[in-house]
Formats: C-alpha cells, structure tokens, sequence
C-alpha cells in the first residue's frame, strides 16, 4: 500500500513546536494539522499558546479555532476530521506536518486506531461518569488496570474521561484499547517521520515554561480567562491550563501571584505526563533544544532528519 507521508513533530508544552513544523513547511512545501485538544477551540488564544499570524509565516494551519467554547469534543471526531485535513493537503502535493502536544490526538491520528461506532454507549457513559463522581476516579481506573494494565499505565488518574472511555470500549466490544492500538498500527494509511523536541537538562525546559507563562499574562491572560470563564459554563474547554488555575483567583481565594505559581506548577506536571507519554513511542527522533546554542543549528538537524525519511531512509 502506498501511504501518505507524513511529518510528526511532538513533545511538551514550551519545547518549540509550533516554530520547527513551521520551518519544516516552508522548506519542504508544507501545511500544518493541530494535534492540541485545546487549540481546537476558538478564542483561548493566549492560554493555548496559539501561533499568532506573524509566527504562521503564512503557513496554512488545520484543526485549529474552530469549536465554540460550549461544545464538547471527540477523539473520534478529531481523528476524522484531521484525517481529511492530511488527505487533502497530499492530494496538493504537499507535505502534512502534524504538530501538537497531546498524545492521545497524536497516537489515534497516526496509528489510525479503529474507533467503532459500535464502541459508543451513551447510556453506559452517563453510568461510569455517575461512578467516577460517587465513587472517584481511582476506582474505575482500577479496574482498567484489571484487564488493561498497559492503557492503566498511561492514563493520569485525574483524567475521568479517557478512563471511562477505556472502561466504555471495554464493556462494549470486548476488546482493550492496547489492543485496538496494536491491531490499527498493522494498517495505518501513513509513513510517518516523527520529530520530538525536549531537553536533557529538566530546568532548562521548566524555566522555559515559566517565562512563557509570564509572557502569556503580559499578553493579557487574565482577561482572556475571565471572558472566557464567564461563558464557557463547565465545559470541557474551561479547564484549560491556565484558566482553571486563575478561577480561585477570580473567585477571591487566592492572591494573583498564588494563581500564577499554581499555573507555572500544572503547566510543569502537563509537560512531564507529556513526555511519559511521548517516551513509549521508539520512532521518535528526539532533538534535545538546551543542547543547541543557535535557532537555525536546531533547525538544521530537523532537515537532516525529514531529508533522509523523504529519501526512504528513515520510514517505518
């Protein structure tokens, strides 16, 4: 089968991204595909570190601002829908970049995981939730780790959702989602180059994110989080980092400066369950940014690496 290739640029939140897929699209021809569950939505520019314009370079960019803040999202309909995006972009000749931070988006997209119609049971849903409330999370993800000790493993226990989904499939079909993974990998319609971003030394990227935070409330993230708190009305989407960690604020509980270091704090704990995540993955090529004394040295190795996998070298 003929597959369509694709580039794969991961890792944590601050590493430099949405820089590097944007480079690799102006020199190899290409278009970027969001790979963020946040950034699907419109407004929260700042909280979800959205690429500004200027940053785009005029670089088209898919699956990004396009869901109101009341409506919730699946992955199966993100999986759907960037798949399109990806056929389209080739189908021009040009080179899909897939760019994002959250895994499951990344892993379902790429791996093309079978989501089965016949998986969803909106009754059975409303039900694990119901438990999940009474009972708290910890107990259901307990029981994923019964049949599914290797999905348990990758799942943060505060996480109600994909815990009830992997109970929901389970239930459903019979089947685990490591097992559903493992049978898409043999079929994905992609040759995919994956390129991750990190750094050998943790402070260097944890420093990063606190001036990005500092930067984002100098752009003006406090008033973007109480617009968007005051109609987003417990959507999956108000908890974003960075608008959850301001609500105690708003709410006069805590001091402005406490918010902000709750925020530095979660944004920190994001980027290491991003990376727990991203380390299972044996494909990756991974660039590690401290390690770079110049921008375009960095820029240079991510060439290299999409070079030899447009040649054959590197594919899967």
């Amino acid at each position: 089968m003929n597959r369509i290739p694709v580039v794969a640029v991961v890792g944590p939140t601050a590493s430099g991204k949405s820089d590097l897929a944007v480079e690799i699209c102006r020199r190899f021809g290409g278009e970027v595909v969001s790979a963020d569950s946040m950034q699907i939505y419109k407004g929260m520019d700042i909280a979800t570190a959205k690429p500004t314009e200027e940053e785009k370079q005029n670089i088209p960019h898919h699956m990004m601002n396009f869901l109101d803040n009341t409506e919730d999202y699946s992955v199966a309909l993100y999986q759907q829908a960037a798949a399109a995006c990806i056929a389209e972009i080739y189908s021009r000749g040009l080179l899909p970049v897939v760019c994002g931070g959250t895994g499951l988006y990344v892993d379902t997209l790429l791996n093309n995981v079978k989501l089965s119609e016949d998986s969803y049971d909106e009754e059975l849903r409303v039900s694990l939730l119901k438990r999940a409330e009474d009972e708290g999370a910890d107990r259901l993800l307990e029981e994923v780790r019964a049949f599914d000790p290797e999905y348990a493993e990758k799942l943060h226990p505060n996480n109600v959702k994909r815990i009830v989904r992997a109970l929901e499939v389970y239930k459903t079909t019979g089947t685990t989602m490591t097992e559903q993974n493992k049978l898409s990998k043999q079929t994905s319609p992609y040759d995919v180059c994956f390129i991750g971003l990190d750094a050998e030394d943790r402070q260097f990227l944890y420093d990063r994110i606190d001036r990005r935070v500092d930067v984002m409330l100098e752009r003006g993230l406090e008033e973007e989080a109480r617009e968007y708190l005051s109609s987003a009305n417990g959507s999956t989407s108000a908890q974003a980092i960075g608008y959850k960690e301001l609500q105690p604020f708003f709410d006069g509980a805590i001091t402005l400066d406490e918010a902000v270091e709750n925020l530095k704090k979660a944004t920190r704990r994001y980027a290491k369950r991003q990376l727990t995540w991203f380390r299972r993955n044996e494909r990756i090529n991974w660039l590690y940014i401290d390690k770079y004394q110049k921008r375009d040295e960095l820029m240079s190795d991510a060439f290299a690496i999409v070079e030899k996998f447009r040649k054959g070298e590197t594919s899967e």
